[in-house]
């Protein structure tokens, strides 16, 4: 029965549509407050921050008091929210209506104190910036004003100390993908084109991105397929095992982009820092073809292929091995190919068969095979004869033929030493631009992890 005559005390001449104050000179001060219950989502596509926030207002309400000895000593009422006078404080960076539940009710004391609690889902626009993806932090602001009351009828303040509520993390749900690190407070004034002014209440909002998943499932594959490239360049260079080998890490590194394409955010701002990562990689993975495919074509052996110019041994056989401390450096020296200075003109006189009948250049060769003379099937004919010569020739021949064979393989041998010093000179220069390029990146993820 109480509550029930205070109910219809209260409300028997109450007008919820005026500002409830006896002289309207009398400015209503509402004190607000905010915990941040959690991060339901960051769309950063969109750049729309998703929010669940527990929201408490306290105003003074001049026409809620009364005696509480007059009410059985009650001090506390609840009343419909509905049916008295609630200020038009709303949040500025609204961009949807959220699904929050409904709170019909509000606390009123009998000193005409109103206490109004209730839990919202803030969808609010924030400028994310996504560089640091995904160490970045968010700083998203939520700017309680009333919408159209001036700072002379409606103040604002805060209901608890800055220091309070920057670090109040008591009901934030720390499970998801954002932690939150503090909730920063301010109260300002502003003006539309020299108009009255406005009170407003910001509160900025910071949070940091767990990057754990995002490093397990982005980062790290990248680096692995990146070290399979660089130990690849320990395949030999004349073997075409190595080119089909980086073919095939680039194909695998395309298909994993096209992968996680639909992971990483996207925005018409700017392009995060891991989506540069992942192109630099790819253009290195190219790099390392185009240096394989070089190396291959150098050495591949070619009968046509032209002798090592001079300055090209001199620059890559002696000082480039010097210079990369290669161990074994003797047999990057230039080959001294013995030349074999036997004649190679057959005339059609009797001069040109001077050799022994037994096929022997010379008396030593033949006492060096222990005194035996083998007769030969043409010992019988005459020096001069046409057989005889035709045997010449056709020996002739053959030598002439596995010397300019022979020739071949010095040069072939002389590109694969080049293609060797050349390969090794660019895999140090190759592993060299990835690690400094890793050691900045790792360095600027570190900073911006521990900031």
């Amino acid at each position: 029965p109480a509550l029930r005559r205070l109910s219809h005390y209260l409300m028997a001449h109450y007008q919820k549509g005026t500002r409830p104050v006896r002289d309207w000179r009398t400015t209503t001060n509402v004190a607000i407050d905010l915990m941040v219950y959690a991060i339901l989502s960051v769309d950063e596509k969109n750049q729309v921050l998703t929010t669940y926030v527990w929201y408490r207002q306290h105003w003074t309400d001049e026409f809620l008091r009364w005696d509480p000895a007059r009410f059985d000593n009650l001090t506390q009422i609840s009343l419909p929210a509905e049916s008295i006078w609630v200020p038009d404080i709303l949040i500025n960076e609204f961009v949807d209506v959220g699904k929050s539940p409904h709170v019909p009710y509000v606390y009123v004391s009998h000193h005409g104190e109103v206490q109004n609690l209730k839990p919202i889902q803030v969808m609010t626009a924030c400028s994310l910036d996504i560089y640091n993806f995904p160490f970045d932090v968010q700083n998203c602001s939520l700017t309680f004003t009333s919408w159209l009351h001036h700072v002379r009828d409606i103040n604002l303040s805060l209901w608890r100390q800055p220091e309070l509520v920057k670090f109040d993390r008591s009901v934030f749900m720390n499970q998801g993908e954002w932690e939150l690190l503090y909730v920063l407070s301010r109260f300002q004034e502003f003006s539309v084109k020299s108009s009255d002014s406005y009170a407003e209440m910001k509160f900025y909002v910071v949070i940091r991105r767990r990057p754990l998943f995002y490093t397990v499932s982005l980062l790290l594959p990248s680096i692995f397929l990146m070290v399979m490239d660089i130990v690849g360049f320990y395949l030999p260079p004349n073997s075409g095992e190595r080119v089909s080998f980086k073919i095939t890490l680039l194909l695998g590194y395309s298909v994993f982009l096209i992968i996680v394409s639909d992971t990483l955010p996207a925005t018409a701002v700017g392009t995060p820092l891991i989506g540069v990562y992942f192109v630099v990689c790819m253009a290195l993975l190219v790099i390392s073809l185009t240096e394989t495919i070089l190396i291959v074509h150098l050495v591949h052996k070619q009968d046509l292929q032209p002798h090592v110019p001079e300055w090209v041994k001199r620059l890559l056989l002696e000082r480039a091995t010097v210079l990369l401390c290669i161990r074994d450096r003797g047999q990057f020296s230039p080959n001294q190919t013995k030349s074999l200075d036997i004649s190679r003109r057959v005339e059609n006189n009797d001069s040109t068969a001077k050799l022994n009948p037994s096929g022997c250049e010379n008396a030593q060769e033949c006492e060096g095979l222990g005194g035996a003379r083998p007769v030969p099937p043409f010992a019988g004919l005459v020096e001069g004869s046409p057989l005889v010569l035709s045997v010449l020739r056709e020996m002739t021949a053959i030598r002439q033929f596995l010397e300019k064979r022979e020739e071949f393989r010095d040069v072939a041998r002389e590109w694969l030493q080049v293609g060797y010093v050349l390969d090794v000179l660019l895999f140090r220069t190759y592993l060299a631009a990835v690690l400094a390029y890793g050691i900045t990146l790792g360095t600027l993820w570190s900073v911006w992890r521990d900031a």
